[in-house]
């Protein structure tokens, strides 16, 4: 295991990831919380859901391809303020009064699509700043920020500022999204690849698209990756329903709730800390399909038992497990793609895996609306571990050491 440190460039790269994904994790409870404050319809909640996510699908491709030809810095310091003015635009409405079901259903549009701007480059980022070696500790340490930005902090906060006012709740994330574009401006350096494409645009993301369907690994984690955020976000898009409000079945207040989602940090923290230790002695491969199929099982607990003290230690354990899939993707991912190839492949591979999130949320609605909850729930975690199944038939150890091999030779 190396010891080289991360650096400088890495510390100011992860304290503005963790700063906006605190406003994220805010954000991301916060607007199904206001949505049941208006709607009990399972499909206009869910829609919340499927509109934050949907811009994976549209311009997920667009933004890897923006990666791999401006400087990545400004892409992310860009998305930053542009979060920043949107919010403010928020905060007015919600002043004067008109925050309604529409007001939501655009904002998370706009938001989900600057979201996937920063989160794909930020990606593509990471690597220009740490020795190859350390790839796996750094994205450890961002993966462990966002849980505790996400879930630990926004989760809880979120709760909290939906029941004092909705001005709090939109203002809130405008400072944090500030803190972002001012670490941003502060880190010196240019983060443009070495040979950036002067081809079209559509040319380059047909390259990025050709990569990974010829890539027989990065090809089978895509597909596993879509498939857990499939079923994660039809869980989750309805999951307020099951547990918020009288006319739930856990009957939580919405800080309760919020609270939930710091439990599954709480996990997540341990297992982005522990997964490249876990990773020495286990191997990635097993880290990445036990995390996946423990953490899809787990989501059952709190279906079977309804209650909060089932549902808190079965969220923490579903982060940990989650997350030392997760942590695996990435730096697989990282590893497996060249660099002047790493945001078009990248944004590819996260179109298939944060693109199928949108459409999980829309079944989870449509399901949970013609027939129940439960069968929302259960269906979920029948897709993830027959997802996981197929992976493991796929994804070996020698088969990831031969493509590294690939990777490396071909730089």
């Amino acid at each position: 295991m190396s010891t080289t440190p991360l650096g400088a460039r890495f510390r100011r790269v992860w304290v503005a990831t963790a700063s906006g994904n605190f406003g994220d994790g805010i954000l991301l409870v916060g607007f199904p919380l206001l949505a049941v404050e208006l709607t009990r319809s399972p499909l206009l909640v869910s829609l919340v859901s499927t509109l934050a996510t949907l811009p994976w699908l549209v311009v997920a491709l667009y933004a890897g391809a923006l990666a791999d030809r401006l400087d990545r810095r400004r892409i992310i310091l860009a998305a930053a303020w542009f979060r920043v003015a949107a919010l403010v635009v928020l905060v007015v409405l919600a002043l004067a009064g008109l925050t309604d079901l529409t007001v939501l259903y655009v904002a998370v549009l706009v938001l989900g699509t600057l979201e996937v701007f920063a989160d794909t480059t930020t990606q593509s980022l990471l690597p220009m700043t740490v020795d190859r070696e350390r790839l796996g500790a750094a994205n450890g340490r961002v993966i462990a920020a966002q849980r505790v930005a996400n879930d630990f902090l926004g989760g809880p906060v979120a709760g909290a500022l939906v029941a004092a006012s909705t001005v709090a709740f939109f203002g809130v994330p405008v400072l944090l999204y500030a803190m972002t574009g001012i670490l941003m401006l502060t880190l010196r350096g240019r983060y443009r690849v070495s040979r950036p494409s002067e081809a079209k645009i559509r040319t380059d993301i047909a390259e990025g698209i050709r990569y990974l369907g010829a890539h027989r690994v990065l090809r089978a984690l895509a597909v596993l990756a879509g498939m857990l955020n499939f079923s994660t976000s039809a869980y989750l898009a309805v999951f307020v329903l099951w547990a918020v409000g009288d006319a739930s079945v856990m009957r939580l207040d919405p800080p309760v709730y919020g609270a939930l989602f710091a439990a599954l940090a709480a996990g997540g923290v341990a297992g982005a800390l522990g997964v490249e230790w876990l990773s020495g002695l286990l191997g990635e491969v097993r880290v990445l399909l036990a995390g996946a199929a423990v953490s899809s099982l787990l989501l059952l607990l709190p279906v079977v038992f309804p209650v909060a003290a089932v549902a808190f230690p079965a969220f923490v354990a579903v982060g940990f497990g989650a997350t030392l899939t997760n942590v695996t993707l990435v730096s697989l991912r990282q590893r497996l793609i060249r660099e002047e190839l790493l945001g078009r492949v990248n944004a590819t591979y996260r179109l298939i895996g944060m693109g199928t999130m949108p459409l999980g949320a829309a079944v989870g609605g449509a399901v949970g609306s013609l027939l129940s909850l439960e069968a929302v729930f259960g269906g979920a975690v029948v897709v993830a571990l027959l997802a996981t199944a197929f992976t493991m038939r796929k994804v070996t150890a020698e088969e990831v050491r031969r493509a590294e091999e690939e990777a490396l030779a071909a730089e």
